[in-house]
């Protein structure tokens, strides 16, 4: 009877023994059915610029059901700097392609992290970065190429890895569509042939990369290249294609390896390739002229495109049949290789690294010296920091702290000992030596309080380059912030720009290679939101980049003894200058939406590098004395605005024997190169006028934002 119980028992039971084992068959195979694949590709083929944005590609592929994901990038421990994230659909079966600027803040040994997040917060896939292939310094071109075969580049004197540039590969499929994170690119090789493979919207971003003051150099292998997909880059070559010919005569190619001239047609400066001590060493030449001719390239014939040129200059062969043309594309350059490095016989050229190396701009030195200077100086950021930090904040000087800190050592020495033993109550210091530290605790905090409390401020100053582009214009912008916060808070800061970034101050190797502040971005497909921590009772910068496309606000016309400017902006232009050589000057102001025209002869003129000298001479003071916490409140900040940061602009001219008192700038930012080849930079100073909303998110008390515009034009006859 027992037996027939316990069978009724256990038939009942079956149903949900059954289902038990379903649903941890379920559980268990969950997993598996909802398999993440996700990869992570770390700057260009793995190298990283210092102290540039660069891109962090991803490519993810989701086999479970669809969800909406939350990509969280966190970097190293030796490379403090921001999390940022991106949220992305992951229908089920695909797999997307993104890519999310990072800004490289890290001097030592970066590394990234990533992981995939469900809408619980729970991570789908992780992936660690190991350490980049390549931490490319500031003074080292940073190259790549989207081509069948990497370009080489020639073994150099220096031992230092760091010092040895290579060519990174980019495959079409990852190339960003952002032209921010293209920023920490050089220069770029680009075959016809895997031009093909470029979509719309990577190809946007390259020509406003280039544009913006990159080197893209193309090589054409055949003229079918050219047509369908390839019709942008007919369209972007100074040339106009109408064949191809074998020549078997091409001895410029070595005519011009061997010279002083850059890829731009400009002459490099040999007199600091020369000894002149008078003992015997015989002069040191410059590297690219000791390079001997290739007898069996030079007789071996080439495969060139031919065509009619439509601008620029022939940059290598005869007018007639060129086989490279060099280009100024906005404030950057394009160069057409009317031949294919990819093929015979360039291909087995063994002067071909030497050619590449030019073609990058290698410093020459690198060639010639084990011990070159690799110091680039200090950011550029501090110096802004210094012109919009709150002027609320008072520093207490090292006089009166060392004469606090003798009054402390007095009244808790001989004076307790005086008046206590004068009472006869020795006994009585263990009351009141607690008393003395909590009454000078007390008085420090009071006077903290009334040198550093006030109110939330929120500064900006906005460094904008107009740089026309077919019928409109690019709009490259740097919004410097500064916000003084009175308590210990978080504040929320946003962009709506197409193309928007954010980060904090970078300090460089100054400031043990990290940023300077703490905050989550969350990088958006038109701008950004970022929520940053912010300690009481100090100012922290910060700095949005952006990009995007505009009628063009202001335009430059400079002819042999006129200048025009033509104002379409609402507001006035209230101190413009132009720099024309080496020259700077003082036009004075323009109305809004008017057009103005100026004689150069009777314009006040001064001397650039006295400009900048004159205007930047503290700068470097200002820099140091902002990251100390005692000392002269005025010598942390920069008060002529519109000088300085027009001086910044071209931080260069400033630059001293003493390289760590130099600065350095993001690429891009400083415009002597547009001087130098001959072109005429416009900077007007715009008081109380931004061409963005308000990054900040909350209400501030205080505040001011200022506009510096910078054009550049070439000059007419």
């Amino acid at each position: 009877m027992g037996f027939a119980i316990a069978s009724q028992l256990l038939r009942a039971r079956v149903p949900a023994l059954w289902a038990l084992v379903l649903l941890l068959t379920l559980l268990l195979a969950g997993p598996a059915r909802a398999a993440v694949r996700f990869d992570m590709f770390v700057g260009y083929d793995g190298i990283v610029p210092m102290g540039s944005w660069f891109p962090i590609a991803f490519e993810v592929q989701n086999d479970g059901p669809p969800f909406t994901a939350t990509v969280e990038i966190a970097p190293g421990q030796f490379n403090s700097a921001q999390n940022r994230t991106m949220m992305v659909e992951l229908p089920t079966g695909t797999t997307k392609r993104f890519i999310i600027p990072t800004f490289n803040a890290g001097s030592y040994y970066p590394t990234w992290s990533a992981r995939v997040l469900d809408e619980r917060r729970r991570v789908r896939a992780e992936t660690t970065s190991q350490r980049v292939r390549r931490l490319n310094e500031a003074v080292v071109p940073l190259a790549a190429a989207i081509t069948r075969v990497v370009p080489a580049l020639p073994e150099l004197k220096t031992k230092q890895d760091e010092l040895r540039p290579i060519f990174g590969r980019l495959q079409p499929s990852v190339f960003p569509d952002n032209p921010l994170a293209l920023e920490g690119l050089d220069t770029l090789y680009l075959s016809s042939e895997r031009a093909l493979d470029l979509k719309a919207n990577q190809v946007g971003p390259l020509l406003a990369w280039l544009h913006g003051g990159g080197h893209l150099i193309v090589g054409l292998e055949q003229i079918n290249h050219l047509s369908g997909s390839g019709e942008w880059l007919r369209q972007l070559l100074p040339v106009e294609v109408t064949g191809m010919k074998s020549v078997t005569s091409h001895d410029e190619l070595q005519s011009w390896l061997a010279s002083r001239q850059r890829f731009d047609g400009s002459v490099r400066d040999g007199r600091k390739f020369v000894r002149n001590s008078p003992g015997n060493p015989p002069p040191l030449l410059f590297p690219f002229e000791m390079i001997r001719p290739d007898p069996q390239f030079d007789s071996a014939p080439l495969q060139v495109i031919t065509g009619r040129l439509r601008e620029g200059r022939v940059l290598v062969g005869p007018a007639a049949a060129p086989l490279i043309v060099s280009a100024a594309r906005g404030r950057g350059h394009l160069t057409t290789l009317l031949f294919a490095p990819e093929l015979e016989p360039f291909r087995s050229w063994k002067n071909a690294p030497h050619f590449w190396a030019k073609m990058i701009d290698l410093p020459p030195e690198l060639l010639t010296s084990e011990t070159f200077n690799r110091n680039p100086g200090r950011p550029i950021d501090g110096v802004f920091g210094a012109m919009i930090d709150s002027k609320q904040i008072r520093k207490l000087p090292v006089g009166w702290l060392l004469l606090l800190l003798l009054g402390y050592l007095v009244v808790i020495g001989p004076l307790d000992q005086y008046w206590l033993k004068k009472l006869n109550r020795q006994m009585l210091t263990w009351l009141t030596f607690p008393a003395y530290v909590a009454f000078f605790s007390l008085l420090i905090y009071f006077i903290g309080y009334k040198l550093r409390a006030g109110e939330t401020e929120w500064n900006e100053l906005h460094v904008v380059d107009v740089i026309p582009h077919g019928d409109s214009a690019d709009l490259r912008g740097r919004s410097y912030g500064s916000i003084y916060s009175p308590v210990n808070a978080q504040y929320a800061f946003a962009s709506e720009q197409p193309f928007a970034t954010w980060r904090g101050e970078y300090a460089g190797n100054y400031g043990g290679g990290q940023e300077s502040s703490r905050a989550t971005v969350e990088q958006r497909p038109a701008g950004f939101r970022a929520l940053a921590s912010v300690p009481v009772w100090t100012s922290q910068l910060f700095v949005s980049d952006w990009w995007r496309q505009n009628a063009t606000p202001v335009k430059l016309s400079v002819a042999a003894n006129e200048i025009t400017i033509d104002n379409d902006l609402e507001v006035p232009l209230t101190l413009v200058r132009v720099v024309i050589g080496e020259q700077v000057l003082e036009l004075g102001n323009v109305p809004a939406q008017e057009k103005k025209t100026f004689a150069r002869r009777s314009l006040p003129t001064s001397t650039l590098q006295t400009f900048v000298q004159n205007n930047g001479r503290n700068f470097s003071e200002a820099v140091n004395s902002r990251q100390q916490a005692f000392g002269d409140n005025a010598r942390a900040q920069l008060t002529d605005l519109s000088s300085a940061a027009m001086a910044a602009s071209f931080i260069s001219m400033n630059d001293t024997a003493n390289s760590y008192g130099n600065f350095h700038c993001p690429p891009g930012f400083e415009l002597s190169h547009l001087t130098g080849r001959g072109d005429a930079v416009l900077l007007a100073w715009l008081p109380d006028f931004s061409f963005t909303p308000p990054l900040n998110q909350f209400p501030a008390s205080r505040g001011g934002k200022n506009t510096l515009l910078r054009v550049a034009s070439e000059i007419g006859k």
